[in-house]
């Protein structure tokens, strides 16, 4: 949290407000004939774009993904755009897609194992050419992978999420059009932007921190406590959907420079291991992971400056000057409550998993970047009171 040194990098451009989806195919066109198109199960939904594409006389491939991308999955997709000799990725719909996009980006360009480049069940080397050029249109408003260096994998068989992760995997344009996200479900609303909430919070008290990270997270959290739950009750309303898109803009640059925290440490080895969604996973854990974080605090570290943090994420989640963190905590759970958001067991997550989960978490990359050291009773702590 010094302002003697960090670093700040985003994607080559960004491109936001209502409407904007609209210049995609021009801009497509400028980069390459051949387009790649990554959209997620609901490929219909980019049949607007497949057109505008199509029209404007690109090649296009298409690529459709059941859910969140599996490391098999880009690997087929970056031999489909070395086939079709793609030179423009684009990315179409939630973090997965955008995720696998640019995945599939950096894998048709750099030879050998896909586990080479792939962090904690890989080598982690840096990748050797840079991927192809990449457009990344979020039709969520909650991950920002829009704007951040690295593509979340699963790995079926290691039961775990991981990263590829690399500087030159920003994409080269992102366009943040929030009048894609009207179509969206109560459910998904909620709980992408849950996600976009927690990563704006865990940058905020992230170790790695810097002032232009805290500039982000000042602006967004308010708009994301102001808009979520008007964006779930009233889908078509531009003003909190532009809102969240906002939020869930920023909070991808926030997480990409100054990192996350236990939450998304917890929700790698979850989202692993169980069909869950990451944005819920999120959801249920935040509350949780806010108020242990809070307390751990205040018993290890009381004279330590980040509580001062915690407290005015209270102040900018309720809109009260004078909220303590204790206030800050019950709206977090008020909130959890009213989406709703339903427990991890849901999802099949049982009692005799939590030590597993808990080790498990611990070395994810997000867990490095926490305010405080958990210990393995700390987390297994969080997880059973989110179970």
């Amino acid at each position: 949290m010094s302002a003697s040194s960090f670093e700040f990098a985003t994607a080559g451009r960004v491109i936001f407000g209502i409407g904007t989806s609209a210049q995609v195919a021009p801009l497509a066109a400028s980069l390459g004939s051949s387009v790649l198109l990554v959209t997620g199960r609901n490929a219909a939904r980019a049949q607007p774009l497949l057109d505008s594409l199509r029209e404007a006389g690109l090649r296009v491939s298409l690529v459709s993904l059941a859910g969140e991308p599996t490391l098999a999955e880009v690997q087929q997709g970056a031999e489909q755009a070395r086939a079709m000799r793609c030179e423009v990725v684009i990315g179409f719909g939630g973090g997965a897609a955008m995720d696998a996009a640019k995945a599939i980006a950096a894998l048709a360009t750099n030879p050998g194992d896909p586990l080479d480049y792939l962090e904690v069940i890989g080598k982690a080397q840096p990748l050797e050419r840079a991927p192809l050029p990449c457009i990344a249109i979020p039709t969520t408003a909650g991950s920002g992978a829009e704007v951040t260096r690295n593509a979340v994998l699963t790995s079926p068989e290691h039961r775990v999420k991981v990263s590829l992760r690399h500087a030159l995997m920003l994409p080269r344009i992102a366009i943040v059009d929030p009048a894609l996200c009207v179509t969206l479900p109560p459910s998904l609303t909620a709980a992408s932007g849950m996600d976009a909430l927690t990563q704006l919070i865990e940058a905020f008290v992230s170790t790695r921190a810097n002032p232009l990270t805290d500039a982000l997270c000042r602006e967004a959290i308010p708009r994301a406590a102001r808009a979520l739950r008007r964006a779930v009750s009233h889908p078509d309303d531009l003003e909190a959907r532009s809102d969240m898109s906002l939020a869930s803009l920023f909070s991808g640059m926030a997480l990409a420079n100054a990192g996350l925290g236990a939450v998304h440490g917890f929700a790698a080895p979850i989202g692993g291991t169980f069909d869950a969604p990451h944005g819920a996973v999120c959801a249920r854990l935040l509350p949780f992971v806010f108020e242990e974080n809070a307390r751990l605090i205040q018993a290890r570290m009381p004279a330590s400056p980040i509580l001062a943090r915690f407290t005015e994420i209270a102040q900018m989640l309720t809109g009260r000057a004078q909220a303590s963190v204790e206030e800050g905590i019950a709206w977090l759970h008020a909130l959890v409550r009213d989406l709703p958001i339903p427990p991890l067991s849901a999802y099949g997550m049982r009692v005799e998993d939590v030590p597993m989960l808990a080790e498990r978490a611990a070395q994810a990359n997000s867990m490095r970047s926490n305010p405080i050291a958990l210990a393995q009773e700390d987390r297994v702590r969080m997880l059973m009171r989110a179970l």
